[in-house]
């Protein structure tokens, strides 16, 4: 499920900035070409609702790191579109909203947050069960 909304705000990123803007979903310790964007989901959880019935929260993390550095004009029009391209993405094919967008910036680098939130539900599987079972006993 992580890496379905991971997929969804590459796709949501990619189809607002083009193939210009490389986007890492793994880190990167060498060889970062920016301008970029890096994508995490950061502190998921799951809580159990009623039997099957699960809340997960997503808290997504996208770091843009700029061409330029301190560059604020080119950092204000990227968090603009973030928040119109991540307000709603394709998770497996489904729509899904995100909410609690916030910025911020950290030692030249913008940090766009917004949750994805959403019900699940577990399905149990069929254990496999034994062919036959032949009991043989007397009374006691």
């Amino acid at each position: 499920m992580l890496n379905a909304l991971i997929d969804g705000i590459v796709a949501a990123i990619q189809e607002t900035f083009g193939d210009d803007y490389p986007i890492y979903t793994d880190g990167v310790e060498q060889g970062l070409k920016e301008p970029c964007f890096s994508v995490r989901i950061v502190k998921p959880t799951i809580t159990q609702f009623l039997g099957n019935r699960y809340f997960r929260t997503n808290l997504a993390a996208v770091h843009y790191f700029p061409a330029s550095y301190g560059d604020n004009t080119e950092m204000n029009t990227v968090v603009e579109a973030l928040f119109s391209a991540l307000e709603y993405i394709h998770v497996s094919g489904a729509l899904t909203r995100g909410t609690k967008p916030d910025f911020h910036v950290e030692d030249g680098v913008g940090i766009f947050t917004v949750n994805y939130d959403f019900f699940v539900y577990k399905t149990e599987t069929d254990e496999e069960t034994m062919e036959t079972l032949t009991v043989k006993g007397g009374s006691v």
